[in-house]
């Protein structure tokens, strides 16, 4: 209990440093987003409603330490104001609108690549030098340092111009009404099977690589040896002595992925024009809509402090040495 009590002070305090830093960037940046705006209009805005929108959008022109109060307050009540862009919306709005397509997306690629590279890994371990190792654990090297941005393009170019299979944007066909038809979740599937491939391929080599490492380090170790001359069967030596404890550091690389997952894959959420996070926090930049920048960088964090603290707690359920600890 004194662990989870530490664990849990430790990412408190991460995260009101991180909350801080996040106060801090914006007002490193060049300019404001309410002057921004009108500036392209080519009309100059008079004095008064400059100062009124800014109060609205809740730009405080005064001392640092009343901002970064206001902005505290504002953290722990989860009142993140209106988005600049997207006005008379609330920041909530804009992110709540956009999450659920994120974490379909990510959220599934994510386990499918844990999955997939968990299973391939171990079993490459297993028959080290192998025609299966041989073969996949270079190429899962080579897919592990493609670029996002190139596998999501090629198969843009390749199924979705060349080929016309699958749609090239957003996340289903707009003429459908969103609602649990065979219509529309078919076409939910269609639009999000390439963002997804896309992520598979980027993050399963990853996985692959990692969990075969730890696994080959382990195969010498003397309970490795105790387990086959007691006669236990290779399976058994495999998933209970060797993968149960090759699999702990590929634990915390998921929590971080799981983590990042509410900020979106920014690059293959762009290429197909799908209306997650991360597209979402890329439009945000781009029109210097600080308060969605705020929300997102906020929720990522806190999504990445919370699956940081469950990992923790994932290895003491695997490892019986830190719950003796």
């Amino acid at each position: 209990m004194r662990f989870v009590t530490r664990r849990f002070f430790f990412y408190l305090v991460a995260f009101f440093a991180a909350a801080t830093f996040n106060f801090i960037l914006p007002r490193m940046m060049p300019g404001d987003p309410i002057t921004a705006m009108f500036s392209s209009q080519g009309t100059p805005l008079p004095l008064e409603s400059l100062e009124a929108l800014k109060e609205t959008f809740g730009f405080i022109d005064g001392p640092l330490h009343l901002q970064y109060f206001a902005y505290i307050k504002s953290v722990f009540t989860w009142d993140l104001g209106y988005s600049v862009q997207y006005y008379p919306q609330s920041v909530n709005d804009v992110l709540n609108r956009s999450i659920l397509w994120t974490l379909f997306l990510v959220g599934v690629s994510s386990l499918i690549s844990f999955s997939i590279g968990s299973i391939a890994g171990i079993y490459a371990a297993w028959n080290r030098g192998g025609v299966f190792d041989t073969l996949f654990s270079p190429l899962s090297l080579v897919m592990q340092s493609m670029p996002a941005v190139i596998i999501s393009l090629l198969f843009l170019f390749t199924f979705g111009v060349a080929l016309d299979w699958l749609p090239t944007g957003y996340a289903y066909n707009i003429d459908l009404d969103p609602g649990f038809t065979y219509a529309y979740l078919s076409s939910v599937f269609e639009h999000s099977l390439m963002p997804i491939i896309t992520l598979v391929i980027v993050q399963v080599g990853g996985y692959l690589i990692t969990i075969r490492n730890n696994m080959i380090n382990l195969l010498g170790e003397d309970y490795i040896v105790m387990a086959r001359a007691k006669g236990l069967s290779e399976l058994r030596v495999m998933l209970n002595y060797g993968a149960r404890n090759a699999i702990l550091p590929s634990v915390t690389t998921f929590a971080m992925t799981i983590g990042v997952v509410l900020g979106g894959s920014l690059i293959t959420e762009y290429v197909f024009n799908y209306p997650g996070l991360g597209n979402t926090l890329y439009q945000a930049i781009v029109n210097r809509d600080y308060p969605v920048i705020q929300g997102q960088l906020l929720m990522m964090t806190l999504a990445m402090l919370s699956m940081n603290f469950l990992a923790d707690m994932a290895y003491v359920f695997l490892d019986p040495r830190l719950r003796n600890a």
